[in-house]
Formats: C-alpha cells, structure tokens, sequence
C-alpha cells in the first residue's frame, strides 16, 4: 500500500480547502470503500482529509415535506430513523438490504453516493480499464461479464453501479448539496451519477474539491406502499444480479403514481420513467406489472455471460410491484 498524509478536519470549509491545494486527495469517513481501493492501488491519494467529525449527522424536514439528510448520517442511523421508515420505506428496505450490519454502522450516506464499482477489471491494476485508467480498454467487454450491465453501458464500460441505497433515492428523488470552493450548489439526484460515455472516468458530477455536504429528499408519495426486491446469488452480505425499488399509490384498485427503480443492471442507479408512465392509471394487477418489466428492460444490451439478468430484472420489478401493491392496500407505509 502507498503512503499517504492525512489531516483532520475541523469544519466543512477546511476540508474543502485541504482538498483544493491537493492535486490528488480524498476525503473519507466511514472508509469502508477508500481504504480498500488503497491498498488495492487503485486509488493513489497523495492526502487522506478525515471528514468523519464534522456536524452534518443531522436528519430533519425542511419546508415542511422533504426530509433533509446530512452527508455524515450512517446507513444503520438513516435506515432506522423513524421518519425514514414511516415516510420512505422504501429508503430503509434497500439500505438494510445492502452489505453487513459492521459496514451500515460505519459507511455514510454521502460516502454510499461516491460508492464506487466493483468491477473486477476495476479493482485488478493489471486488467484494462477505462474507468481506472483511461483509454486503456475494457477487459470485461470479452472476458468475463455475469456481473455487468445490460442497461446504460457503452462500448469504454459496462460496470455495474453497486449502491442498494441509490436505487431507492432513484426512485424517490433527491437533491444532492456540495459544497465546494466557490460556495455550494444543488445537483438533481437524477443527474448526479453519470453514464460512462466516452468518458467512464467521471463517474459524478462532482469536482475533486467538493464536498457531499447534504442529501434532500422529494416528498414522499401519500398514501404509498413500498418494497425493494434483490435478487442475488446468495441471501447474506452479496451484491445484486438484479434488483427493483417499487413505490406505489392507489385509488381503489387502480395505480394513482408509481416509481421505479433498477439496481445490479445497469451503470448507473436507474430510474424507468418509461414504466412508470404504463403503470399510471391502470389496474394494480400481474399484467399491467408485467407491460411495466418489459418496457423497463426494452433497450437492454446484454453480453455473452449476463443475458439472464434482462428476464431476472423482469421478474424482479413484477414481484417489487406486487409487494408494494399489497403494502399499500394493507396501510403499512
């Protein structure tokens, strides 16, 4: 592992101007990803600024309906919150359907939006990667792809976003607040994580000295029912082959709103603006459900090892939808 220097921050306008006089810094908190990448040397800070004591753990609403997320809250503290789990389940299901308990009790909200892949290829020094070393190439377009996306690739990376907690915020929308050297700025949540393009290097819109100070959520749906299905190889601390955040509203029997979101498809957390437009105003049942899957993976681009995720993402919205249906109908969120 190569050596680093590390300074600690006393307030959010240090830590930004530490990281601006650094051409190659990194902030870190709960450390769970950074760390790891170090000593893989993938990532090769110069200085690591400790951000983990500055005051942005505070949950609250703000102008009444959109609940207000500082960077620093852990997954375990956002995930059990009580306003979390009375107004965005869907938020708390994904979260603690993501890593071990040890790691929600570190990892910070602000530090699950910079998550980074984790691609093989990626995190191997010795494979081609654009995403790690741009115009390098991308071993995994012909090596081995199970992992990777059928949605949002492009022919410099196909890496698979990693974040449960992203997919929910993708389904529910959010505004991310950065705080950088000429002041702070608001970026949709939509908008945040980038396609890989040409350009599979920059992965957020996000400047090397900014700072995720602060994560505000839309309001939620009223009322909703809400479930997150992941689909995996195996049930315990295991990312997704394919996995759906469903968000539903009903009147009678008929779908009022509905939001949808895939996770371990695609490059990025993905919202189905297409099949929420199919769900709107019809009946809450398996074969408007399943119109809804096959229009969300209508542009899938699978490879030679990863075709099954386009039917196992199908099944995985259908069930998502199913299960927010019945939450809604029994009055639980």
């Amino acid at each position: 592992m190569r050596t680093f220097a590390y300074a600690r921050a006393d307030s959010v306008e240090r830590a930004v101007d530490a990281q601006h006089a650094q051409q190659a810094g990194a902030f870190v908190a709960g450390g769970t990803l950074l760390l790891d990448l170090v000593k893989l040397d993938v990532m090769r800070p110069q200085q690591v600024t400790d951000i983990s004591a500055l005051p942005m753990k505070e949950v609250a609403f703000v102008d009444d309906d959109r609940l207000r997320i500082g960077a620093l809250v852990t997954n375990t503290d956002l995930a059990h919150h009580p306003d979390v789990r009375q107004h965005y389940p869907l938020l708390s299901q994904a979260i603690l359907n993501g890593a071990s308990t040890q790691i929600r009790n570190m990892a910070s909200t602000g530090g699950n939006l910079m998550q980074r892949t984790r691609c093989p290829y990626f995190r191997d020094v010795a494979a081609a990667c654009n995403k790690r070393e741009p115009g390098s190439g991308c071993d995994a377009m012909q090596g081995i792809n199970r992992m990777h996306a059928v949605l949002g690739g492009s022919e410099h990376c196909i890496a698979v976003h990693p974040s449960d907690m992203c997919v929910a915020l993708a389904a529910i929308g959010a505004t991310v607040t950065l705080q950088g050297p000429d002041g702070t700025r608001d970026v949709d949540f939509g908008n945040f994580h980038r396609l890989p393009g040409e350009t599979p290097h920059q992965e957020q819109d996000i400047t090397d000295d900014e700072l995720i100070v602060a994560l505000t959520l839309a309001p939620p749906l009223a009322p909703q029912g809400a479930a997150y299905v992941k689909l995996r190889d195996r049930a315990s601390y295991e990312f997704a082959l394919a996995a759906a955040g469903a968000m539903i509203s009903l009147d009678g029997d008929m779908i009022g709103e509905a939001r949808l979101a895939l996770g371990g498809v695609a490059t990025k957390p993905w919202r189905c603006a297409e099949a929420e437009e199919i769900l709107r105003g019809q009946p809450a049942e398996t074969a408007t459900f399943e119109r809804a899957a096959e229009a969300a993976l209508a542009d899938a681009q699978p490879l030679e090892h990863n075709a099954f995720k386009v039917p196992l993402a199908r099944q995985a919205i259908v069930r998502a939808l199913r299960d927010a249906t019945r939450d809604a109908k029994e009055g639980h969120a």
